[in-house]
């Protein structure tokens, strides 16, 4: 009985590690497409110069060092106040 506990409860720990695993890598996915989206319409003026807008470099950085949480939610707003439909997320 023990031996099936243990055994059962290795799997739900393992099955949870796989789904955060897929969920990490399709935040940064998700992240990636937000930051590419940002750099292409709104990182620059047109004539070749770019206004760094603080916020969104960091949230840009914060993406790429897989702190998703802090990058998603500020180029979701940055992308939405700009009038951008959002990709799909994974």
């Amino acid at each position: 009985m023990r031996a099936k506990l243990s055994l059962a409860l290795g799997l739900c720990l393992s099955l949870t590690a796989e789904a955060h695993a897929q969920a990490a890598a399709d935040d940064m996915a998700y992240c990636a497409q937000l930051s590419a989206l940002y750099r292409r319409y709104l990182g620059n003026t047109g004539e070749g110069r770019s206004f760094p807008d603080v916020a969104a470099a960091t949230a840009m950085s914060e993406c790429e060092r897989g702190n998703t949480a802090a990058g998603i939610p500020v180029l979701e707003k940055k992308l939405r106040d700009a009038r951008f439909t959002l990709p799909k997320r994974g």
